[in-house]
């Protein structure tokens, strides 16, 4: 094999390495996702056996990140990326890191409706929890799905929508604060209830940083400390967006 023809072989095994590297970023997301989803739902259904599950599994979500990351520190070590393929192998080693985390939130929730299960379920039914639980699942498998087609322009839109998840969970803060001085008795489950929707704020928090991960891939332009309206100025000046 010539010179030309032996770059060329390694061209082409760098971007199935690189190909590989995603589609196993999008292996663990999915195993976040259905994780996160268990653990709203135990807690809405009063399921103490599937909040159990939940935690007991959070160990492959573990596996995942480290196998990941090993392979991306082989690859830095081995290859020469260019700059582009170097923001990708960056962003990959965050987005594990907040996969990760996502997946220690959803056993925090789980753990805690295997204990909820336990006492008299309220008449609502933990309806604000689940009306959170069901906008923070969209906000992660839209910030996964942008990842997967590499999506700057749906990223950014991720990254506003946050802030409805925010206005939720303060939402939920005052009403736990209310139930709690008008009824002491309350407390215990208010603060179970409010532990559980600061979980999937934080949650919503690592989906936005996904997206903010995905505009650097694109892009080369770390937005994470910008303002959006000053980013999408910056992007649409320079005719990226």
């Amino acid at each position: 094999m010539d010179a030309a023809g032996l770059g060329q072989h390694i061209s082409r095994r760098f971007d199935e390495d690189l190909e590989s590297l995603r589609a196993r970023v999008l292996a663990m997301g999915g195993l976040v996702e259905q994780h996160l989803q268990s653990a709203v739902s135990a807690l809405v259904d009063g399921d103490s056996d599937l909040g159990q599950q939940v935690a007991r599994e959070d160990y492959r979500v573990n596996e995942m990140e480290v196998q990941i990351d090993e392979e991306c520190s082989r690859l830095l070590a081995t290859r020469a990326p260019t700059a582009s393929d170097l923001r990708l192998i960056v962003a990959i080693i965050k987005t594990i890191t907040d996969l990760e985390r996502i997946g220690d939130e959803a056993e925090k929730v789980a753990l805690i409706a295997a204990r909820l299960a336990t006492m008299e379920r309220p008449a609502d039914r933990y309806r604000e929890i689940k009306h959170l639980g069901r906008l923070t699942q969209r906000l992660v498998h839209d910030s996964l799905d942008a990842f997967a087609r590499l999506d700057a322009d749906a990223a950014l839109r991720i990254c506003r929508e946050d802030r409805v998840i925010d206005e939720e969970y303060e939402a939920i803060q005052r009403q736990c604060i209310t139930f709690m001085m008008e009824d002491p008795r309350t407390m215990r489950r208010a603060l179970d209830v409010l532990w559980v929707a600061r979980a999937l704020e934080r949650i919503g928090d690592h989906a936005k940083n996904i997206s903010e991960y995905i505009v650097y891939m694109v892009h080369g332009k770390d937005i994470r400390h910008i303002a959006l309206d000053d980013v999408e100025r910056e992007l649409k000046r320079t005719g990226r967006l």
